[in-house]
């Protein structure tokens, strides 16, 4: 193969003595947790480029194996969801030009993931429509499939309209800021004089950042001395900018997965926040706006005592976030949260998320996870919260039942 391939690539050459008219060749990314948005985008244009070179050598169907590599370390369901959300949008654009697509795999753990995983993308009914709908987000990614990070998006503002006496305030103002030469290369224009303005000067940015470490020194050696705290101050700056952060953006897609939401009150007057694990899906949701919306949900609560319903009914632990996000989340949420949080009742628990509670509680925070109460069935939780004041997916009832054989 001349030129060889790089990742995220795809190359087409004759298929010689195969059972086919042409072969496809294309190569995996290798899977880095910190850089997980690349490794998507690039095994998701993997999948694209391979789609492109079928449409563009008059090809109508494809058999496609697992891209992703065990030796390179990608997790297979986090893969599973990258490929499949990627096929359907190649589909959807070339239904026209596409006969079959035949996915082909070497591994019974792939087939199971992918035998789960299939009705989100393709359901086959009204019934696994409205499973997906609850679960995927309405819109995950672009329209080929890659993750998209608001972030990071150019935004352009358009010109703005300037009016005669704008234009010679205006005027005025780049006279005293710009040379003649310059300010006569803009007369006319639609261009604020200000946008060619100096910004300030980098070297005064640092000095202010010193002296406001000095500051922040000085009141620590203070708080050292008179043994007062600053750790709630500095908690609830943190939290305050977090939660202008989350008014500002939108956090539509984050509410579409229903992750959690408020409920009522339990039997003791305490406002519950509802937490769905199953519906957690890590590599369909970007944490930092998880986080903000995190923030922005449990603002009303946090004032006064509160509690957590968590249902981990039919969810993966593959879901759970590492400690150092977990650690992260109690920083910004501020000591409020702690101090007000009166219980965390875990519904359904499952060995692994006990495990993993433990770990949390001695690398995170003893403090909150030191409240957690394990509930085995949803009769058991209706003892400290009303049915009423809960809104329970269909499937958590049906987990119930499966795993006590009747429900009461």
């Amino acid at each position: 193969m001349q030129g060889g391939c790089r990742t995220g690539m795809a190359q087409i050459t004759g298929a010689y003595d195969l059972p086919a008219r042409r072969v496809i060749h294309t190569v995996g990314p290798k899977y880095v947790e910190k850089y997980h948005t690349a490794a998507e985008n690039a095994l998701s244009r993997c999948y694209q480029a391979s789609f492109e070179l079928l449409i563009e050598h008059g090809l109508q169907s494809i058999a496609v194996g697992c891209i992703y590599e065990e030796s390179k370390g990608y997790p297979r369901e986090q893969a599973t969801h990258v490929a499949l959300r990627t096929l359907r949008r190649c589909l959807d654009r070339h239904r026209d030009r596409i006969s079959a697509v035949v996915l082909c795999l070497s591994a019974v753990s792939d087939l199971e993931i992918y035998e789960k995983l299939l009705p989100f993308y393709f359901p086959r009914n009204r019934i696994e429509e409205h499973s997906a709908s609850l679960t995927v987000p309405a819109h995950v990614g672009d329209e080929n499939g890659e993750t998209i990070i608001d972030e990071r998006k150019i935004r352009i503002k358009e010109l703005p309209v300037v009016s005669d006496a704008d234009a010679e305030s205006s005027s005025l103002m780049s006279a005293k800021m710009i040379d003649p030469l310059t300010s006569s290369r803009l007369e006319g224009s639609l261009l604020d004089s200000s946008f060619l303005c100096m910004t300030e000067d980098p070297d005064e940015g640092r000095e202010q950042e010193w002296e406001r470490a000095h500051k922040l020194h000085a009141g620590w050696l203070w708080s050292k001395w008179t043994g007062q705290s600053l750790a709630g101050h500095i908690g609830t700056s943190f939290h305050s900018r977090y939660l202008a952060r989350a008014k500002a953006v939108d956090l539509t897609k984050a509410a579409e997965m229903k992750i959690l939401y408020p409920g009522g009150v339990d039997y003791e007057g305490h406002r519950v926040m509802i937490v769905v694990g199953a519906h957690f899906l890590l590599r369909c949701l970007d944490l930092e706006q998880f986080l903000l919306y995190v923030v922005k949900e449990f603002e009303p609560l946090i004032k006064e005592s509160y509690s957590i319903v968590y249902f981990h009914s039919a969810a993966k632990l593959n879901f759970v976030p590492d400690t150092g996000w977990m650690r992260r989340i109690h920083h910004v949420m501020g000591p409020r949260h702690k101090s007000n949080l009166h219980k965390i009742y875990m519904v359904h628990p499952s060995l692994g998320l006990k495990a993993s509670v433990l770990l949390l509680r001695l690398l995170a925070d003893s403090q909150v996870w030191g409240k957690v109460a394990y509930v085995e069935t949803l009769s058991a939780l209706f003892r400290y919260v009303p049915q009423d004041q809960l809104t329970i997916p269909d499937f958590v009832f049906q987990h119930d039942m499966d795993l006590r054989g009747h429900f009461v």
